[in-house]
């Protein structure tokens, strides 16, 4: 199987290089917006572009994956919510276990069901250990997955979490403090995971301005992911990769 896309990832972190991506949620994005979106990533050099969301009610993916397609050649990674999420026409997936819940069904049961397509898709799949962190307020994510965020204040749990996927053999590891989040996940914690992992660890939720993005890739964040607030201010897109991308090679030390 082809791993471009991880390959990509890793060597970044490897040289010290911060990685950024922009996430789209299809449920939000007309054809106008997916050109404007793409031109600012283009000119912001952003690494990486993931689409999905919680829901995705739009029925459109195939529609938007291709666009960004015609407009830019960064790679398109899937970031699905559900295992209907997926179109073959992007370059990857995040295929995410939900480490830090108890549902089955998202740990093992909906992949079991989706791997026959999965595989059939021709897509890079990146298998991704995926917490969830209490962001402050109940998100669209902890809703639909019914599963309890790892406490913000709990550093030990999110470590345990975050090795525990690892040698597992998740790819990544992706801290999320959920769409709508009152607050990111902490610098404490992205430290104290990223200091006792080796894989690329992502962090994405909450993380409003260009400020913030510098802080989590100087505490240990490999990959920042926003989207929320590039939904409601695209230029900020120019700002965040410019912080990420500016950010030291050395993690802070716990």
């Amino acid at each position: 199987m082809r791993e471009v896309i991880y390959q990509s990832i890793v060597n970044r972190k490897k040289n010290g290089q911060k990685s950024f991506a922009v996430l789209i949620d299809p449920d939000k994005v007309d054809a106008k917006k997916i050109d404007a979106l793409t031109a600012m990533a283009l000119q912001a050099k952003v690494d990486y572009l993931l689409v999905g969301g919680s829901l995705v009610i739009s029925n459109h993916l195939d529609e938007v994956v291709t666009q960004i397609k015609k407009n830019c050649d960064i790679p398109i990674i899937l970031f699905p919510g559900t295992p209907s999420q997926v179109s073959r026409y992007a370059d990857g997936l995040l295929y995410l276990s939900l480490i830090s819940g108890r549902n089955p069904e998202l740990l093992i049961g909906q992949h079991v069901i989706s791997a026959p397509f999965v595989k059939k898709s021709g897509l890079e799949i990146i298998s991704t250990g995926y917490m969830l962190i209490d962001g402050g307020a109940p998100t669209t994510v902890s809703y639909i997955s019914n599963a309890i965020p790892i406490p913000s204040d709990k550093n030990e749990i999110a470590i345990c979490t975050a090795m525990a996927g690892e040698m597992l053999g998740m790819k990544l590891i992706y801290m999320d403090a959920g769409s709508g989040a009152k607050r990111a996940v902490s610098e404490e914690m992205i430290a104290a995971v990223s200091a006792n992992i080796e894989v690329p660890l992502v962090v994405g939720g909450g993380i409003r301005n260009p400020e913030k993005a510098y802080l989590n890739c100087k505490a240990g964040a490999d990959l920042i992911v926003v989207g929320n607030a590039i939904e409601k201010d695209g230029l900020l897109i120019k700002e965040m990769a410019d912080a990420v991308h500016a950010a030291p090679i050395k993690a802070l030390k716990v």
